[in-house]
């Protein structure tokens, strides 16, 4: 996501996005510990992105 498009989202939308991304994450890691097959070897370093930007946009908005 876009750090334009979070921006758009309130702070309820944010967590929720939050909250799903972290689930993402963990079943991605899951996956890959388990030794399967990896679809997307990319996604987890997206997925990280996309957690941090929302974590930092929640900091601005704190300030």
């Amino acid at each position: 996501m876009r750090i334009k498009e979070l921006r758009k989202l309130s702070d309820e939308d944010l967590e929720k996005k939050l909250n799903e991304l972290k689930l993402e994450l963990l079943k991605e890691r899951g996956n890959v510990e388990m030794g399967g097959n990896v679809k997307n070897p990319g996604k987890i370093r997206v997925i990280r992105r996309d957690i941090a930007r929302i974590l930092t946009l929640k900091r601005e908005k704190g300030k």
